[in-house]
C-alpha cells in the first residue's frame, strides 16, 4: 500500500494554526495573560490621576529652553514639569511590581524609588553644580522625615486619635537613619580638623562650594559610601527576606490595588519613557538655578534644600497622608522614612561613586549647618517613631521644625 501523502490544504491548515499559535504566544509574551491591552494601559497611564494636567508643563519647558525664555520661567516650567513625572515613575514601578512577586517588586520599588533625586542629582553633578547636589540630597531627606511624616502624622491625627505601626520596624529604620547621619557627621568632623594648606588635590570648585576637598576627604568619602551600598543592601535583604513580618501591616489592606491596571511591558515600556522625558527636564532645571539665583536673589541653599525636594516628594507626599488617613501608618512610615534611608544609603553614595567615575570630587562632606539641621531631625524623628505610635501633635512638631528649617536657608547669605 502507497503511503499517505499529506493532503497541502492540511499542510496549510498546519501552517495556519502553527503561525495563529505563535501569534498568541508573542501577544501574551507582549501583553501578559490577563493584562491590560496597551491601549487601556496608557489611557490608565495618562489619564488615571488628576497630578497628570500639570503634564502641560512639559512642552513648556522644551519650548522655553530652546527660545532662551526668562531663567525663571525655563525654572518654573521644568520644575512644574518634573512633579506629574515623578508621579509617573512611582506608578510605572508599581505596576511593573503587581506580578512580579514581593521580592523582586521591593528591588525593583529600591532601585526607582527616588529616580528623580538619582536624575536630577546626575544633572547638577556633571554640570559641576555640587552645591546642589548635596543639597538636594540633605533636602530630600529633611523633607520626607519632618514635613512628609509631620503632614501624615497631622491628618492622619485629625481622623483618628491615635496611630499605631509596628515598633520593630520602625526602630530598625530608625537605628539604620541614624547609621546614615553619623557616617555624613563623621567627614565633617575629620575636615575641620585638617591643617589649613594641607594635602589638597587639584580642582577646579570654586570657594562657594567648600572649595577641593584633600586626598584623605576624598578616600574616606568613596570609602564610607561602598560601605553604606553594602548596608543598603543588607537593609533591602532584612526588609524583604529575613525580617520581613517587622514591615507587615497591622491593619488589614484592601485588595483594591492588586489587579494590575497596566501590562508589564506596557509599564516598563512608559518607565523608560518617562525617565528619559524626565532627564532632559532635570537638566534645564538645572541650567537655569544659577541665573534664577542671581538674578531674583534667591540662595541657591534654598533651592537645593526646600525647593528641589518639593520636585521629587510632591507625589509621595498625596500618597502618605493618604494611606495615614486610612490608618496604613506601616505603609506611610514606608514611603518616609524608608524614602530617606534610600536616599542617604543608596543616593547619596551613588553620586559620590558617579563623580568620582566622571572626575567631580564630590565628597560626603556638608556644610556644618546643614550637618546640624539633619542630626536634629533625625533625632527628632527617632524620638516620635521609636513607641510604634502616633498623633496630631507629633505631625504638628515635625513641620514646624521644617518651616524653621526652611526660613533658616531662606535668610542664609
Amino acid at each position: 500500500m502507497a503511503p499517505t501523502e499529506t493532503s497541502p490544504l492540511l499542510e496549510n491548515g498546519n501552517s495556519y494554526e502553527g503561525s495563529v499559535s505563535f501569534s498568541r504566544r508573542v501577544i501574551n509574551a507582549v501583553k501578559g495573560e490577563g493584562e491590560p491591552s496597551w491601549l487601556n494601559s496608557y489611557r490608565y497611564f495618562l489619564f488615571g490621576s488628576w497630578f497628570n494636567i500639570l503634564l502641560v508643563f512639559i512642552p513648556l519647558s522644551f519650548v522655553s529652553e530652546h527660545l532662551g525664555w526668562d531663567a525663571a520661567l525655563r525654572f518654573s516650567f521644568s520644575f512644574l514639569a518634573i512633579i506629574p513625572l515623578a508621579k509617573l515613575l512611582g506608578e510605572a514601578t508599581d505596576q511593573m511590581s503587581v506580578k512580579l512577586g514581593q521580592t523582586l517588586s521591593g528591588l525593583l520599588n529600591a532601585s526607582f524609588g527616588n529616580a528623580v533625586e538619582i536624575i536630577v542629582g546626575i544633572a547638577a553633578l556633571l554640570k559641576g553644580e555640587l552645591l546642589i547636589v548635596q543639597t538636594s540630597l540633605i533636602g530630600s531627606i529633611l523633607s520626607n522625615i519632618l514635613l512628609v511624616l509631620g503632614c501624615s502624622f497631622l491628618a492622619g491625627g485629625i481622623y483618628h486619635k491615635e496611630g499605631n505601626f509596628q515598633v520593630e520596624g520602625a526602630q530598625a529604620s530608625a537605628s539604620l537613619m541614624t547609621l546614615s547621619c553619623i557616617t555624613l557627621v563623621i567627614p565633617a568632623a575629620f575636615a575641620s580638623t585638617l591643617k589649613s594648606g594641607g594635602d589638597i588635590l587639584p580642582c577646579t570648585i570654586p570657594a562657594e562650594e567648600g572649595g577641593c576637598p584633600s586626598s584623605g576627604l576624598l578616600i574616606l568619602s568613596r570609602a564610607t559610601a561602598i560601605l553604606l551600598l553594602f548596608v543598603y543592601g543588607a537593609y533591602i535583604f532584612f526588609q524583604l527576606k529575613s525580617h520581613a513580618h517587622y514591615f507587615r501591616l497591622q491593619n488589614d489592606v484592601d485588595d483594591e490595588d492588586t489587579e494590575p491596571r497596566m501590562g508589564t511591558v506596557a509599564a516598563g515600556s512608559a518607565l523608560l519613557l518617562v525617565t528619559i522625558v524626565t532627564a532632559f527636564c532635570a537638566e534645564y532645571l538645572v541650567g537655569s538655578i544659577e541665573e534664577t539665583a542671581t538674578r531674583y536673589n534667591i540662595p541657591k541653599a534654598f533651592i537645593g534644600l526646600i525647593l528641589l525636594p518639593i520636585v521629587g516628594n510632591a507625589a509621595e507626599h498625596v500618597t502618605s497622608v493618604w494611606m495615614a488617613m486610612k490608618n496604613k501608618y506601616e505603609l506611610t512610615i514606608g514611603i518616609c522614612v524608608g524614602s530617606s534611608i534610600q536616599i542617604a544609603n543608596f543616593v547619596i553614595p551613588l553620586m559620590v561613586i558617579v563623580g568620582w567615575i566622571t572626575g567631580h570630587s564630590l565628597t560626603l562632606h556638608f556644610e556644618n549647618f546643614e550637618t546640624i539641621v539633619l542630626f536634629v531631625s533625625v533625632l527628632l524623628t527617632n524620638l516620635l517613631i521609636m513607641d510604634g505610635k502616633s498623633n496630631y501633635m507629633e505631625g504638628l512638631m515635625l513641620v514646624t521644625l521644617y518651616v524653621v528649617v526652611a526660613v533658616s536657608f531662606w535668610v542664609q547669605d
